[in-house]
This record gives structure tokens, sequence and C-alpha cells, in this order.
């Protein structure tokens, strides 16, 4: 059975960092697109950030220049480093994957994206 659980998740402040990280059972992640997600209250769920085996790095306007998606040695992680966190980065952040090695299009779409995490909720104040 296959399962990602994030870490991290926590309250900080407006300017402030922190690390999310998932973590992948049953799969790898070093070779399949991963990509975190986040939904923001009153929003639909976004995608932010996704990383395939061997591409470049997409990114959502809101959150390019201040978020890095990577993928870690033991390639079942992958990881989510935000900096610069504003009050309208809180939500619940999700990893996810697909089934294939690559991230199509420009666009980082939910319905492409087979295995999700739970979630964890990130909380940005002053």
């Amino acid at each position: 059975q296959v399962l990602l659980a994030e870490t991290g998740g926590a309250s900080v402040q407006v300017g402030g960092s922190l690390k999310l990280s998932c973590t992948a059972s049953g799969i790898t992640l070093n070779n399949r697109c991963a990509a975190w997600f986040r939904q923001t209250p009153g929003k639909e769920r976004e995608g932010i950030a996704s990383l395939g085996s061997t591409n470049f790095p997409i990114y959502a306007d809101s959150v390019k220049g201040r978020f890095t998606i990577s993928k870690g040695y033991a390639q079942t992680t992958v990881d989510l480093e935000m900096n610069k966190l504003k009050p309208e980065d809180t939500g619940v952040y999700y990893c996810a994957a697909r089934t294939t090695s690559y991230c199509a299009g420009a666009y980082i779409r939910a319905d492409d994206y087979l295995y999700w995490g739970q979630g964890a909720q990130v909380t940005v104040s002053s």
C-alpha cells in the first residue's frame, strides 16, 4: 500500500521560514513526479511546486522565488523549503505523486496525481 506523510507543519510569524518534508512508503519519489499542494481558506486546492525525475521544478507564481522543492537522498522524500512567509501562505499543505516520471504541462493539476498525503497545517501570523 502506498502512503505519503507530511511532517514539519507549524505556526510561524510573517517573514519566517519553515521546511516541510514528505516521506513515502510503497513507492520511491526520486523517479517520479512529486508535488506540493495547499488548501488555503476560501480557495481551491492549489498546486504550488512540482519536480520530476530530471526536469527542473515548476512553481506557482504565488510562491516563485520564495519556496524551493527538492528530493531527498533516500529517494523516498520530497521537501518544501518555505521562506519569507506571508499570511496568505496559511493553509493545509499536501504532498502528492504521479505515476509518471515527468511533470507534464505548465500547471500543477490535482487530477494528475494519484497518491496523496493527509496534509500538514501551516499557519503564518503576525
